[in-house]
């Protein structure tokens, strides 16, 4: 099945809302490996209309001014939108990449989504509400961690002034879906500027990603067999699939020898941990260690930017484990034997 990259690459007309040049700070950067990729998608406004579609020649929009030459791409990543969010409505929200914006599409490529950008304007009168009320919103989180590579930045700074000098928000809150095109251009595939409620987001987002299926022959049906596909990957790992049927197979085996289900071997818990700046960590428990024992095996990593204030997130169901929930088994969380978690800084 065409995942959704391939899907918008298989055409640059149609649905396609816009196209437009990346900055250059973030084109110099997506030069070094990222693929190059047409893309094909729709718009919806916050009044769920689609106007006719139509094409935004690259040449017509505006270039954010270049940047000094001193400027490079290691970088390291700018945590100021992230803390700051956090401060002021909470750790719910969308599992935003604390990574440069060229990264986050690298993470979509490799992931084989679509990235879904928020631009946050601080001292925007709707932003708040919209933070709070809707990005926060459990139906939301849920949603844009299953189906999406979630990336935020201020629009006032670092990459996120440079999209916004390049996107040219009519109005704020704004979000979009976008898709890189080529090594130094953006597809705009889907557009939202405005207050809007949860279930009118989720309910915008799931229609374009429908409606793409639709477009490129796959149907509806495919289209939510796909999404479920993407829902049991970010839970448990493409790589331990296999592995898991023949657990399941042996536990058949012995439940069947022995009668008694409790009396079952334990199995092992195999635990991919994803940070905030895209690094993954794979590691192997048994099913009887306490969650104690990841948050020490996260600890002995000594990874910049990870301290020790943070806690273990299961992204759908939405489940966090903190300093609570130490003394839980690993079996007793329902946490083996996959399992994929979220480092969320608190």
């Amino acid at each position: 099945m065409a995942s959704p990259l391939e899907m918008v690459e298989a055409s640059c007309t149609g649905l396609v809302r816009r196209m437009v040049n990346l900055p250059r700070a973030i084109s110099r950067a997506l030069d070094h490996g990222l693929d190059v990729m047409r893309a094909s998608g729709g718009r919806r406004n916050h009044h769920h209309q689609f106007p006719p579609p139509y094409h935004v020649p690259v040449q017509q929009h505006h270039q954010p001014p270049p940047l000094d030459q001193s400027f490079t791409t290691n970088l390291q990543p700018d945590w100021s939108f992230l803390a700051g969010f956090e401060q002021q409505f909470g750790v719910v929200h969308p599992f935003f990449y604390a990574c440069r914006f060229v990264e986050a599409l690298k993470m979509a490529r490799d992931e084989e989504k679509l990235v879904f950008l928020y631009l946050h304007s601080p001292d925007h009168p709707f932003t708040p509400p919209f933070c709070k009320a809707t990005l926060c919103s459990e139906v939301v989180v849920q949603f844009l961690d299953a189906n999406f590579v979630s990336w935020g930045g201020g629009a006032d700074s670092g990459d996120g002034l440079h999209m916004a000098t390049t996107l040219r928000p009519a109005s704020f809150p704004f979000c979009a879906v976008v898709a890189p095109c080529s090594a130094d251009s953006l597809a705009v595939i889907q557009q939202i500027e405005g207050p809007v409620t949860p279930e009118e987001l989720v309910e915008i987002l799931q229609t374009m990603l429908e409606e793409q299926g639709l477009v490129f022959g796959n149907g509806r049906a495919k289209v939510e067999e796909k999404r479920m596909a993407d829902l049991r990957l970010r839970q448990e790992g493409a790589a331990y699939s296999a592995s898991l049927q023949a657990d399941q197979k042996k536990e058949a085996k012995v439940e069947k020898r022995t009668q008694h289900q409790d009396n079952a071997i334990a199995q092992d818990a195999q635990i991919l941990i994803r940070f905030p700046n895209g690094e993954r960590k794979e590691k192997t428990f048994s099913c009887m260690d306490k969650i104690e024992a990841i948050f020490a095996f996260v600890d002995s990593l000594g990874l910049p930017g990870i301290g020790r204030n943070y806690r273990l997130v299961s992204s759908f169901p939405r489940k966090a484990y903190g300093v609570d929930q130490m003394d839980m088994t690993l079996k007793d969380a329902g946490i083996y034997p996959l399992a994929t978690l979220f480092i969320e800084l608190v």
